[in-house]
């Protein structure tokens, strides 16, 4: 192992995150070489310094990132092996098998998730909401054993911890983190409880966001069910309709097409007409042809498009 590949792993070592084979290497070769034994010692200390140091960013700043988040999950694919399912697989046993590059991904994740855990302490939130406590580490780890000069033992410890949140629905660090839920590509359950919670607070204009993107775009159809019953009170908002209107035509569920069409003719007007006389053309579903030319003929419009 060179001079160069050590000081670039450095980092990912002091976390613990190279395989066992990677880290066998690397101490042989900071035992043979001062230089790199100095590095590593500087490494520790802007460690330890970086650990130490207190991050109060603006409220402002948290919003652009969380802003950014949103939009960068807009455009995940959860079918596909994407970057966080990359990221996900990197921190599971298997983790050294991972290429170099998720496992430096996966470090400035770690970075950030302590970052968040720092934010998540009691007192951070306005209102009600407060943690109820820490519970045992679910799994621990040793990564890294390094004697001392005094006869002490320093002992870096992989320990990953749950911690119980509680608050009303309508505080808003309760609410982003249903949001941020409502979006998770991995759990489809977590997704459904979620949204089912988020769709007591339709009045919130970013709930309602995160809603209309449920129905559109969740994979899972219990899921755009929950979200649809949650938006039944806005179905006159023009988003909302135009959302519905392309649901309706494209969605591969029955059962969804069934909700949004007699949600859309409850609320029928005469711009309904083009997309009822489309839905006819291409409907296998029974039931629905059926509302569909029910309400064309209550509009005195044609079955068939011209």
């Amino acid at each position: 192992m060179k001079c160069d590949e050590v000081r670039r792993s450095l980092p990912l070592f002091l976390y613990g995150e190279l395989s066992f084979e990677e880290e066998e290497r690397l101490e042989i070769h900071i035992d043979e070489c001062e230089d790199c034994r100095a590095q590593l010692a500087r490494e520790r200390t802007l460690f330890k310094s970086l650990d130490a140091a207190e991050l109060s960013p603006s409220e402002e700043f948290l919003d652009d990132c969380r802003a950014e988040l949103r939009s960068r999950l807009a455009h995940v694919e959860p079918q596909h092996d994407g970057f966080w399912d990359k990221i996900r697989q990197g921190f599971t046993i298997h983790f050294h098998f991972a290429p170099t590059w998720v496992q430096a991904a996966g470090a400035v994740a770690m970075l950030a998730l302590g970052f968040m855990g720092a934010r998540l302490t009691p007192g951070t939130f306005p209102g009600a909401f407060h943690t109820a406590g820490l519970a045992e580490p679910i799994t621990s780890r040793v990564r890294y054993v390094e004697p001392e000069s005094s006869g002490r033992v320093q002992i870096v410890v992989d320990e990953t911890r749950q911690r119980v949140l509680s608050g009303r629905l309508d505080d808003q660090s309760i609410q982003q983190l249903l949001l941020t839920a409502a979006k998770d590509p991995s759990d489809a359950g977590l997704r459904v409880e979620s949204v089912d919670l988020l769709k007591n607070q339709p009045q919130s204009t970013e709930v309602r966001r995160a809603l209309l993107y449920a129905l559109q775009h969740d994979t899972n159809a219990g899921v755009r069910l929950k979200a649809l019953d949650g938006l039944k009170d806005f179905a006159d908002d023009p988003e909302t309709r135009q959302t519905l209107t392309q649901v309706l035509l494209k969605d591969d569920n029955p059962g969804v097409r069934t909700q949004v069409i007699d949600l859309l003719i409850q609320h029928r007007n005469n711009a309904m007409v083009g997309v009822l006389q489309e839905l006819m053309d291409k409907e296998d579903n029974d039931y629905i042809r059926m509302r569909c030319q029910k309400a064309l003929q209550e509009m005195n419009a044609s079955v068939e498009a011209y």
